[in-house]
């Protein structure tokens, strides 16, 4: 047998070029950092605008002949004070934070177990309840707050935060269910048969085994729903009358607008701190939230 000394063996050439074609530099400004720097843009420069008029003086708001729009002289934190000291903001931004809470509690315990029955039941229609719930949040806010107005005056909880916290789950709960029905759908099914070979019950294979798995599905449904119910205007507006059951985006607008006076300082303030909690809370919890899009369980 001949065998074919190493001398003579072809070496092994790796043609593929993968990322080599932003090896150069004018390549990688091209492809990777003014796409970059464009996308910083468009995400940061309303937060930077809100930061600008939240500290720029009356006299500098509209008087662009001697200003800049673009920058700040001499700062000021009169607008802010006002915000805090002088309007109910404190007291809206629990309000708001009570109602997401409250509003994404529910509408996740209710769509966990829809979820879970649609898709690992198995149950005769479960494929077109699952789309009868996702047609359900297509349908408009705007229809749906003349009926559950009626709803809530028959309850007695107008103009309290129950309102929006029994209310925000008509259109939570169908996206809620809807993301984690996927979510779920990437679970291996071996793991639930093996658990019902071994005896466990249905609520035992929920609570120890789908739910440890869907945490990044959870947290992203938690996300989704929170931020609806902190930025949901249309109910918050119908449901409040008083000043102190308001929530931000409903206080902000209607006590710091007076007829055709508008507290531009104080709203781009509130704007700013109305927004901060929205964007903590994605930074906490983005390694999950990039997850639970990608579909994290494999088989």
């Amino acid at each position: 047998m001949n065998v074919s000394s190493p001398a003579n063996v072809a070496p092994v050439t790796d043609n593929v070029e993968g990322m080599g074609y932003v090896s150069n530099l004018p390549r990688r400004i091209v492809t990777i950092y003014l796409p970059l720097a464009i996308f910083v843009f468009v995400l940061l420069f309303p937060f930077y605008w809100m930061t600008i008029t939240a500290v720029k003086p009356n006299s500098q708001l509209t008087d662009y002949e001697n200003y800049s729009p673009f920058w700040v002289v001499g700062p000021t934190l009169d607008h802010i004070k006002y915000l805090l000291f002088e309007t109910s903001y404190p007291g809206w931004l629990v309000n708001t934070m009570v109602v997401a809470v409250g509003a994404t509690v529910l509408s996740l315990a209710a769509s966990i177990f829809a979820a879970y029955a649609i898709e690992r039941v198995r149950f005769t229609g479960s494929r077109q309840v699952g789309l009868l719930i996702f047609l359900a949040y297509l349908v408009p806010p705007s229809i749906l707050f003349i009926p559950l107005a009626f709803i809530v005056f028959k309850f007695g909880i107008y103009d309290s935060k129950l309102a929006l916290i029994f209310t925000y789950p008509t259109f939570l709960i169908p996206f809620c269910t809807w993301l984690l029905m996927g979510y779920f759908r990437s679970i291996p099914f071996e793991l639930e048969e093996s658990a019902l070979v071994d005896g466990a019950s249905r609520w035992q294979i929920l609570v120890k085994i789908i739910l440890p798995l869907a945490v990044p599905g959870l947290i992203s449904a938690g996300i989704f729903a929170f931020t609806l119910s902190w930025n949901e205007f249309i109910y918050a507006l119908t449901f409040i009358q008083s000043s102190e059951n308001k929530t931000i985006p409903v206080g902000v607008l209607t006590e710091l607008v007076r007829g055709d006076v508008f507290e531009w300082g104080s709203l781009m303030a509130g704007a700013l701190f109305g927004s901060l909690p929205v964007v903590i809370l994605y930074s906490f919890f983005v390694d999950y939230y990039v997850s639970s899009m990608t579909g994290a369980v494999k088989e």
